[in-house]
């Protein structure tokens, strides 16, 4: 390896290893993980989905795609999986184009409240193309449910708006999420419940839950 490379590359694993990183997506993945992202599948140009590619020699590729769409549906409960995007934020724009056309509008937490800059910053393409309208939290330091999600605001945003897509999921918003009472009022205002939960999936609690919900839904 080249030597410049393999300094910053130590560095970094010396950071890691003494930093406690609370965000679950960015947390130490397994030597397993390590090995298969660092394979030579990395090589291959892999193109459209399994069994409709535009290279050829991509057989493996829909092998191992295919697993992890089965292995992503048994964990959530649900009909359908897409591996494909390398981040949550690209998931998102994948979701958005594929439920909302543009000038669209959603719902969505305020960003400095622990939203996520995908989720409708004039500077991303969320806030750009589509239009958000935001839901707080509960702001009164008396409220015993101070800096949770005001539910009770996020109803009257969706029922005074009607936004085509309603987005929870957070970026940095450490509390349980109640992904049930979103259904509800997602259906209450006929939209669409959108969960970005890129940022809180390694946190096994909050994927029973969100697992819970989707069984009851």
């Amino acid at each position: 390896m080249d030597s410049q490379v393999f300094e910053i590359i130590s560095k970094e694993a010396k950071r890691q290893s003494n930093t406690i990183e609370l965000i679950a997506s960015e947390n130490h993945v397994s030597s397993a993980v390590t090995e298969a992202v660092g394979s030579c599948f990395t090589n291959k140009y892999a193109e459209g989905y399994p069994g409709k590619r535009y290279y050829f020699g991509c057989d493996n590729y829909d092998e191992m795609e295919i697993l992890a769409q089965e292995r992503a549906k048994k964990l959530f409960n649900c009909n359908f999986a897409n591996v494909q995007p390398h981040s949550g934020a690209s998931a998102n724009i994948a979701a958005f184009l594929a439920f909302m056309n543009p000038g669209d509008v959603y719902a969505s937490l305020v960003l400095s409240d622990g939203g996520h800059l995908s989720h409708g910053l004039k500077i991303n393409i969320s806030g750009k193309y589509f239009e958000p309208v935001h839901y707080p939290l509960i702001y009164d330091e008396n409220n015993p449910n101070f800096e949770t999600i005001d539910y009770d605001a996020v109803r009257e945003v969706c029922i005074e708006h009607k936004p085509k897509m309603l987005l929870c999921g957070y970026s940095a918003y450490p509390r349980i999420i109640n992904f049930e009472l979103m259904r509800e009022i997602a259906d209450e205002c006929g939209a669409i419940l959108m969960c970005d939960i890129a940022h809180i999936a390694g946190w096994s609690q909050e994927v029973l839950i969100l697992r819970h919900s989707l069984m009851h839904t």
